[in-house]
């Protein structure tokens, strides 16, 4: 409850405010919840750049099938946009050879950006 048995979401004041003033546990929980999946993205980010540093990955869809074929990938990094027919293929690829696969929260741009690169990357190997 925020002010005087109202909901903190019906107060008129902005929601910071509320957290400021009155302490709103509905508005903690979510503050707490976007720095969680801010410290993950920021988490995958970094060790998407220590790879990026060692060399040892390969960009775009064929290449990472490829390298899921031959079996010398560990984990595969799918951007959210990736287009619909690639996705589970890509999927069905990575279950088959007993390997990782990860969601990027960011579309093909961002996940290009994460990678050091100028261009968008929607699969990662």
């Amino acid at each position: 409850m925020g002010i005087v048995g109202t909901p903190c979401f019906l107060t008129p004041w902005p929601s910071w405010w509320l957290l400021l003033v009155v302490g709103c546990p509905h508005l903690r929980q979510e503050m707490v919840a976007a720095k969680k999946t801010k410290k993950l993205l920021e988490s995958i980010n970094s060790r998407l750049q220590l790879v990026m540093k060692s060399g040892k990955y390969v960009l775009g869809y064929k290449q990472t099938l490829k390298v899921i074929r031959k079996g010398k990938t560990t984990l595969v990094i799918l951007a959210n946009n990736c287009p619909a027919l690639r996705k589970p293929e890509t999927e069905c690829y990575v279950m088959l050879a007993k390997t990782g696969v990860h969601h990027y929260s960011g579309n093909n741009i961002e996940t290009g950006t994460a990678c050091g690169n100028y261009y968008r990357v929607y699969t990662l190997g």
